[in-house]
This record gives structure tokens, C-alpha cells and sequence, in this order.
């Protein structure tokens, strides 16, 4: 099937002729130094060990424009036009209807060809017969049938030519014609689909123009009350006239209709962006269980995932567990767990209650209903030893006790993982915040020193790497906040460790202030650490790509899909 999505030969454009390109220029760049790659051209100052190939936890992944994936549908459209001798107009709105499944569609409208076009809006529904007159009796048509049947005949023949001359009438003149929609009788220009309820043309293009752009429909049918029949493409391009605003919104609509069927494309997220990207290996729900498919379309800074909304980098989580962790953190759940950690119920009417002085004699506000804070007994039954609940270790009291004990630990814990979570979170912001200031510590620099404006690029780069790793530290504690406890957890801790102290060195370069006689000290010490935290963070996502892979990680909640 997926040969169906290439590029026709005629466009000059093969897979087969890219790969044999890319395999070209690995063995030209192949010149002794291939072991290192330099980091975003910026020059011999940051080079890292590695190779050429895709990373363990990286996927392929294809940029699409909105050219490309309509030049994939018109491959479609001409393969379903030539096998059921339609016009390509009828095929793409039959595509359409099957959600562009090229296999059902074939096998259905083999089957019944009449009734997938009715219910793809492309023909009308067949007409019921009409039953015959019904007939008279034979002793009545004997005496005076023949004779009132021929009168008949002949009144019905008058009728007819005058309602045949009142019908004709309008056909004459077209300015009798009152539109259904706007009643305004001096319309020249109408329209009309195969069902044949006409409407005038600027109540067509209203019509059209208002699904487009405000419905944001694709799948426009006729106005006339229940019917069914749908607007073709070259219908809505006529009825559009010189809109080409709106024609170009409505092809945009028919992309992402396209690209929402498919199972390997996924519509760039970003407002205003036409861009789609194909995803072979992360086309099924199993897959997203094994990794995380973080991918870019065209524009380098549109980063999302390709299995779940998420419109960020969410590695080394996936996809499932970082739903369970955005879900966590939006739902009432930790309000609950905190109500009962700080506060008790009344015996009584079952109030919640929070203790607010030392004294453990508790009065009910509501019902008035005097107990005991520690055992939840009645006050009268503790005498005058209020001080000392002599209940304080029976079974009841021991439970009620438990339950609030686990419920203050789940609460801390949760907080724990969730504070870490933020941190990371609000550091990243603030670090998107600090190119401003970093900016001006390369002029100083540059004005300070005989340093070139390429040269004091690395603090640039440094902040970069810092907020691309505060991004994996996040999601690194809502990771380990659902990994059970075993040796697999203390390795995964010990490398989210070491990465987020490398990280706060190089973030304490960044902002150290600049001592004209210690900058290429400080370029030095910039610069190795920014390699070294980069090699941390590529060490944290491969060893949790090869966890996944290998079946590794145990998690302390069930996860959709395991």
C-alpha cells in the first residue's frame, strides 16, 4: 500500500534516487574524520563523538508540503477514476467518504456501486414507483366508463397544456426567477446541482464561503432540506468565482482531511504552518509502546509528537505515561489526597472538618457533635482525661490512623516528583528569556576581546543545550514517578543525576558575570561543558530508548496498552 503515496516519475522525484543521493554524500564526507560531527556547523569548538546514523531513541521521519500530499492524493483520485470510469471529481468525493481507504472502497463499490454513490452524495437516491390508479368496477366502467373516461381525457388534455404553458413561462424569461434563500426576484445568475434545486449565485458563494471559513468544512452539500447531494470540487471553485482566499482554505481542508485518514501522517500542529510529516514506524498504537516519535516538519523549530498531542519534546516518556502524568497533574486527584491527609470527617453528619488548635476535644460546627480528634470516639466516654485518649490503640483508631498516613505519603511523594517536574519546567522559560541576555554578553565580549562574532557563538549554543536538557529532565521525573522500585530505577535516577548536576554547572557559566582578562578561559570552560552535557543527555535517552526496546522498565500504575 504504500507505493500507492509516491511521487509520480513524471515530477522527476524518487525515493530510490534520494536514498542512492544520501549514500553518495556519506561516502564523500567519509574523509578519515567521521568519527566527529560538528554541532550546527559552528566550528571545531563543539565536536562529539559519533557516527552518521540514526540515534536509538530517533525515527525517520519525511517533511511533507502541502504540494507533495496533494500530489499523493491526485495519485489516489487517478487510480480510483481509471478503475471505475468516473471523473476525478467523483472519485476524490468517494475517496472521501471511505476516508480515503482505497481497499474498501474498491470492494464496496463493486459490490453496489449505486448505493455507495447515494451515500457518497456523487448520485441521487432511486425514485419509488408510483403505484398504478386504482381500478373500476366492471359493471360501472360496462355503462358509463368509456364515455366519462374520453371526457376526462380531454379535460386532462387542456389542463395539461396549460399547466405545460405556465411551467415554460419562467424557462422563458429569468427574471421571474425568486431565489429560495434570499427571495430576491432580480436574479440573472443561478446555480444548481444534479438534484436540481437552483439557488442564485451569490447565495451559493455565501453558503460555500461560510462553511469554509467559519465551519471549516470540506464536505459541502446541496441547501435544499434533506438532500443530500455534495458539492464537487470544480462546483465550488465556479460558485467561489475570483475568492481565491477561500479556494485555497478549502484546498487546505481537503489536506488535512487527507492526512487525518492516514495512519503515517500527521498535520503540523503550529498555527499557520500547511506542513505534514510522514511517519512509517510510528503509524500503530503498538509502536508508541517501544518509543517516542518526536519529529519536525520543514521548520527545524516545529518540534511535536508524532503518536499523541502533545506539541513538545516529551523524551525519554512515553507517550502513554506522559498522558497519565499531564492527566495527574490536571485532575482534582492530589486536592482529594490533601483533604484527607489535613482533615477528618464528623462521626456524625460526616463534615469535613480541619483542626486548627492544639486541643484534641473537637465541637462540630455544623451538628454540634462533640469527639475525640485522635479516635474519633465520642467526647463523653474520655471523662476528664481528654488529654490522654485511653482509645488511642484500638483497631478502629490504628486504621483511621493508616489510611491517613498513606494518603500524606502519596501526597508527598507525589509533590516531590511534581516540584522537580515545574522546576525544570520554569528554568526552561527563564532560559528562553536569557538569549536576550546573552546577546549582550557576546557583544561585550566581542567588543572586549579579539574575539569574531562566530567565536562567541558558544554561549548561544550553551543556552541552547541547557533548555533542550531542562526539557529532558522534566519529563525524566514523571517518568520515574510511575517506574517501579528496583535496580532499573536507581541506574535511571543515577543518570537523571548526573545529567541535572551538568546542567546546573554549565547554567552557572552562562550567567557568571564576564571578566575581560578570563573570557577565552571562560570560552574554554563553555565550551567543554556544553559537550559534556550534551553527551549526558544522549547518554539519558539512549539507555531509556534501549529500556523500551528491551522490555526493561516495570511501571507501579497500568499504562494503556501493556
Amino acid at each position: 500500500m504504500s507505493s500507492d503515496y509516491e511521487i509520480s516519475d513524471d515530477e522527476n522525484y524518487s525515493y530510490e534516487e534520494e536514498e542512492e543521493e544520501d549514500e553518495m554524500e556519506v561516502e564523500d564526507y567519509d574523509d578519515g574524520s567521521a568519527s566527529e560531527i560538528e554541532v550546527d556547523g559552528i566550528g571545531d569548538d563543539f565536536k562529539v563523538p559519533g557516527g552518521s546514523e540514526r540515534k536509538v531513541y530517533e525515527v525517520d521521519y519525511m517533511s511533507l508540503s502541502q504540494p507533495d500530499v496533494e500530489k499523493i492524493m491526485a495519485t489516489d483520485v487517478n487510480y480510483i477514476s481509471g478503475i471505475f470510469g468516473v471523473e476525478p471529481a467523483v472519485a476524490a468525493q468517494l475517496l472521501r467518504h471511505m476516508n480515503w481507504n482505497k481497499e474498501k472502497l474498491t470492494d464496496k463499490y463493486m459490490d453496489n456501486a449505486s448505493q455507495v454513490s447515494v451515500a457518497a452524495g456523487v448520485d441521487l437516491p432511486p425514485r419509488e414507483p408510483t403505484p398504478p390508479p386504482p381500478k373500476a368496477s366492471s359493471s360501472r366502467q360496462s355503462s358509463t366508463g368509456p364515455t366519462r373516461t374520453a371526457r376526462r381525457s380531454v379535460a386532462e388534455t387542456s389542463k395539461t397544456s396549460k399547466s405545460t404553458k405556465r411551467v415554460a413561462s419562467p424557462a422563458a424569461g429569468v427574471q421571474s426567477f425568486v431565489c429560495p434563500i434570499c427571495f430576491d426576484d432580480s436574479q440573472t445568475e443561478t446555480m444548481a446541482l444534479m438534484c436540481e434545486h437552483r439557488f442564485c449565485s451569490s447565495c451559493w458563494k455565501e453558503y460555500i464561503t461560510s462553511k469554509v471559513r467559519t465551519e471549516a468544512e470540506c464536505t459541502i452539500t446541496c441547501m435544499a432540506e434533506d438532500c443530500n447531494i455534495v458539492a464537487l470540487d470544480p462546483f465550488v471553485k465556479k460558485a467561489l468565482t475570483d475568492d481565491m482566499e477561500t479556494w485555497e482554505r478549502y484546498q487546505e481542508l481537503l489536506v488535512r482531511q487527507f492526512v487525518s485518514c492516514i495512519p503515517h501522517l500527521k498535520f503540523c500542529p503550529y498555527p499557520s504552518c500547511t506542513n505534514t510529516v510522514s511517519c512509517v514506524s510510528a503509524a500503530t498504537k503498538s509502536s508508541l509502546l517501544t518509543m517516542v516519535p518526536i519529529v519536525a516538519c520543514s521548520i527545524p523549530t516545529h518540534v511535536f509528537c508524532f503518536g499523541c498531542p502533545i506539541d513538545a519534546d516529551h523524551r525519554p516518556v512515553i507517550c502513554a505515561v506522559a498522558k497519565m502524568w499531564l492527566q495527574k497533574c490536571r485532575d482534582d486527584s492530589e486536592t482529594a489526597n490533601w483533604i484527607k491527609s489535613n482533615t477528618k470527617e464528623c462521626s456524625k453528619c460526616q463534615s469535613t472538618i480541619e483542626k486548627n488548635g492544639g486541643c484534641n476535644h473537637m465541637t462540630c460546627k455544623k451538628c454540634k457533635y462533640e469527639f475525640c480528634w485522635v479516635c474519633m470516639g465520642p467526647w463523653s466516654e474520655h471523662g476528664t482525661s481528654w488529654y490522654s485518649c485511653n482509645r488511642y490503640d484500638e483497631k478502629a483508631s490504628v486504621d483511621a490512623r493508616d489510611a491517613q498516613a498513606r494518603s500524606r505519603a502519596s501526597l508527598e511523594r507525589y509533590l516531590h516528583y511534581y516540584n522537580r517536574w515545574a522546576n525544570h519546567e520554569q528554568s526552561a522559560k527563564l532560559s528562553m528569556e536569557l538569549y536576550a541576555k546573552t546577546e549582550k554578553k557576546m557583544e561585550e565580549m566581542q567588543i572586549t576581546s579579539e574575539l569574531t562574532w562566530i567565536q562567541v557563538q558558544f554561549m548561544k549554543k550553551a543556552v541552547d543545550v541547557v533548555f533542550k536538557c531542562r526539557m529532558t529532565l522534566k519529563w525524566t521525573y514523571a517518568m520515574a514517578y510511575y517506574l517501579s522500585l528496583g535496580n532499573e530505577k536507581e541506574l535511571f535516577e543515577d543518570n537523571q543525576r548526573d545529567l541535572e548536576r551538568a546542567v546546573e554547572e554549565l547554567s552557572e557559566l552562562i550567567e557568571a558575570p564576564i571578566d575581560p582578562e578570563t573570557i577565552m578561559a571562560l570560552r574554554q570552560k563553555v565550551t567543554d561543558k556544553t559537550v559534556y552535557v550534551q553527551k549526558r543527555n544522549e547518554i539519558m535517552l539512549e539507555d531509556t530508548a534501549k529500556g523500551y526496546l528491551d522490555g526493561r522498565w516495570s511501571w507501579n500504575a497500568t499504562v494503556d496498552g501493556l
